[in-house]
C-alpha cells in the first residue's frame, strides 16, 4: 500500500515529502490512518545520524494515535474505526522470558522499533508515524481508552512511558519522595505522572527560573542543584531521582540527595556521561541504574492511569510542512513541552 509521508534523506538534508510501501495485511496485521504524531528527541538524532546508524531514507515517528481501517483474519481485538495507538515497538520474538512476561522492551533477541530497525521478517528498515497510514502487528497496537484527548495523547507512547516505567519499577506510590532532573519531554511528564501516584515531586534544576513551570505541572518544590547550601541540604532526602538530560553530563551532584537504598535511574542520556565518582555510591549504598521505554502491559496501563487521572502531556499542535522548523527549535529546547503533528495537514 503507497501511502504519503515526509521523509530525511541524509543527515544534512531537511525533511521533505515522501511516499513510501507498507506491506499487506498479515493474518495479525492492523491497518492504521494516523491522525496525530508526536515529535520525539530520537527522532531528531536519528534524522541527524547523532547514533552512527541511521539507514536513509527514514521517517521518524513513534507516538503514534490513529484508527483502525482494516486487520487480518486473524485479529481479535480491534475492529475497524476503533481508536488505537502505536509506540517505540512494533515487534519482538514474543517467546523468550522477557517477552512472555510483558518486558518486550527487553527482548533477548532485540526489538523491532517502529522506525530504523530491520523488520523481524523482511528485514526492511521500518518507517515511522510521519506518514499516513501504517499497518502493525496486533500484539503491538494498544487500545485508547475513552477519556484520553487524542490530539495531545502520542507523546505518552514514549515521553510518557520512558517515566512511567520507572516509576512503576521502583514502586512510587503516595508519599514517595521524587527528583527529577530536566524539565523538557521526558521530565515534564515525569512530574506529571510522580505526582499523580501521590508522590512528592521535586524538580532539580541549575537555576530557579523554572519555579513557576514546576509548580504548574504538579511539582512541590524546585532544588536549584547549583546552590551548594540548598544540595547539601537536600541530602539523602530522595527515594528515587529520574535524570531525564538527553546529552552527557555531571551526574555526581544527584547521587548524594538519595537516601540508602535509593535509586538514580538514567531515562536521556544514550552514550557517555562525565566521570562518575564511587564513593557517595558506595558509602550510601545507593544505586544508578537506567530504564528504557515500557512493555505494551506497562504502556496500556500508562494509557489507562492517564484516561482515569486526566494526565496530559502539555503539547504545541504543528503542521507536517513544520516540522523541519521544529526540529531546529527541539535543538534550542524550544518546546514546551512535546510538539505534535497534526497528520492531516499531510
Amino acid at each position: 500500500m503507497k501511502t504519503k509521508a515526509y521523509a530525511a534523506h541524509s543527515h544534512t538534508s531537511p525533511m521533505t515529502p515522501y511516499e513510501l510501501d507498507r506491506r499487506n495485511l498479515l493474518a495479525n496485521d492492523v491497518a492504521i490512518e494516523i491522525l496525530y504524531c508526536g515529535v520525539c528527541h530520537s527522532d531528531l538524532h536519528t534524522v541527524r545520524n547523532d547514533w552512527g546508524e541511521t539507514e536513509y531514507p527514514i521517517v521518524p515517528g513513534h507516538e503514534i494515535i490513529g484508527r483502525v481501517t482494516g486487520h487480518g483474519p486473524d485479529v481479535t481485538k480491534y475492529q475497524t474505526g476503533d481508536l488505537v495507538a502505536v509506540g517505540c515497538l512494533v515487534d519482538s520474538c514474543m517467546e523468550c522470558d522477557q517477552c512472555q512476561k510483558g518486558e518486550e522492551q527487553l527482548c533477548r533477541h532485540e526489538v523491532t522499533e517502529t522506525y530504523a530497525s530491520p523488520d523481524r521478517l523482511t528485514g526492511a528498515i521500518t518507517q515511522g508515524g510521519y506518514s499516513k497510514h501504517i499497518v502493525v502487528r496486533e500484539e503491538f497496537v494498544l487500545r485508547v481508552p475513552e477519556g484520553l484527548d487524542i490530539a495531545k495523547a502520542g507523546p505518552l507512547l514514549c515521553a510518557g512511558i520512558t517515566t512511567w516505567s520507572p516509576l512503576r519499577t521502583w514502586g512510587v506510590t503516595t508519599g514517595s519522595r521524587v527528583g527529577v532532573v530536566g524539565l523538557g519531554g521526558l521530565g515534564h511528564m515525569a512530574v506529571k505522572l510522580a505526582a499523580a501516584l501521590g508522590a512528592h515531586v521535586t524538580v532539580i534544576s541549575r537555576s530557579d527560573s523554572k519555579r513557576d513551570d514546576a509548580m504548574a505541572l504538579g511539582a512541590d518544590a524546585l532544588l536549584v542543584s547549583t546552590d551548594a547550601d540548598a544540595m547539601d541540604a537536600a541530602a539523602d532526602s530522595f527515594d528515587l531521582i529520574i535524570d531525564t538530560v538527553p546529552v552527557k553530563h555531571d551526574i555526581m551532584p544527584y547521587v548524594p540527595l538519595l537516601d540508602i537504598d535509593a535509586t538514580l535511574v538514567l531515562v536521556g542520556q544514550l552514550g557517555p556521561l562525565e566521570t562518575v565518582d564511587t564513593m557517595p555510591i558506595v558509602a550510601g549504598r545507593r544505586r544508578i541504574s537506567g530504564s528504557p521505554m515500557g512493555g505494551i502491559r506497562e504502556t496500556q496501563a500508562l494509557l489507562d492511569f492517564c484516561a482515569a487521572n486526566n494526565v496530559h502531556p502539555d503539547v504545541e499542535m504543528i503542521r507536517m510542512d513544520q516540522i523541519n522548523e521544529a526540529f531546529e527549535r527541539l535543538e534550542k529546547a524550544d518546546v514546551r513541552y512535546r510538539f505534535v503533528i497534526d497528520m492531516a495537514t499531510l
